[in-house]
C-alpha cells in the first residue's frame, strides 16, 4: 500500500464514509486502524487531529480532517474517477454536502441528545429546527436520482451516509425518499467494498 495516501479510521466510526469515498476514487491507500481506548487520544495522533476524531487522512504530507472536507478534496485530489462536479452541478453539489455536514449533523444530534430548541433559540440556530431540516432533506434526495442531479458525485457519499445511517439508527424517519435514495447507493461496488472492508475490521474486535 502507498504511503503518499494515508487513512486514518475506526470501523465503528464516521471513518466508514471516508473509506467510501476512498474506494470511489479507486485510489491506493494504506489504512491506519485508531482505537478508541488509547491511540484516538495519544500525542501521536492528535498531531494529526487535535480533536481526537476520525477520519483523517494525510495525502503527499498534508492532513485532510471532516468527512465532507475529506470528501471533497478526494474528488479534486482524483478527478479520473469523475466525482468532483461539474459545471451545472455546482450549486446542488455544494448546498447539500454543506447542508448535510452542518443543519443536517447538528439537528440530527441535537435530537438524539433529546435537546429540542424553543422557537427562540431556534431562530439563531443555523438549522432552525429537526422537523424543518428532515423535511428540506427529504425534498432534496427525491428531487433527483442523485444530489446533484442525474449523476452520482462526492456529494452523494457524504450525503448518503447521512440518510443511511440516519435511517439505520432511527435517528432519521424511514420516509420513502430516503430509503429509495439510499438503494441507489448502497448497491455500487465502491459501497459494498467499503462496508465489507470496515466490517471485517470490525468483526476483529477492536477494543472500544
Amino acid at each position: 500500500m502507498s504511503d503518499d495516501l494515508v487513512f486514518y479510521t475506526n470501523p465503528q466510526s464516521r471513518g466508514r464514509i471516508a473509506r467510501w469515498m476512498l474506494e470511489e476514487t479507486g485510489a491506493d491507500y494504506r489504512t491506519e486502524l485508531v482505537d478508541y481506548a488509547a491511540r484516538m487520544k495519544s500525542a501521536e495522533y492528535l498531531a494529526i487531529n487535535p480533536m481526537g476524531k476520525v477520519p483523517a487522512i494525510v495525502h503527499h504530507g498534508k492532513i485532510v480532517t471532516e468527512g465532507a472536507a475529506i470528501c471533497a478534496y478526494l474528488a479534486d485530489a482524483f478527478p479520473e474517477a469523475g466525482l468532483a462536479p461539474q459545471p451545472q452541478e455546482r450549486a446542488d453539489y455544494y448546498r447539500w454536502l454543506f447542508f448535510a455536514a452542518g443543519p443536517v449533523e447538528q439537528a440530527v444530534t441535537n435530537n438524539y441528545a433529546k435537546f429540542d430548541p424553543s422557537p427562540e433559540q431556534a431562530r439563531s440556530f443555523g438549522y432552525g429546527n429537526y422537523a424543518t431540516t428532515v423535511d428540506v432533506l427529504e425534498k432534496a434526495v427525491g428531487a433527483h436520482d442523485y444530489i446533484a442531479g442525474d449523476r452520482f458525485t462526492a456529494a452523494d457519499v457524504y450525503v448518503g451516509s447521512a440518510v443511511g445511517w440516519g435511517v439505520l439508527f432511527g435517528t432519521l424517519p424511514k420516509r420513502d425518499a430516503f430509503t429509495a435514495y439510499f438503494a441507489r447507493l448502497s448497491g455500487r461496488e465502491a459501497y459494498q467494498r467499503a462496508a465489507a472492508k470496515d466490517d471485517a475490521l470490525a468483526a476483529e474486535a477492536v477494543p472500544a
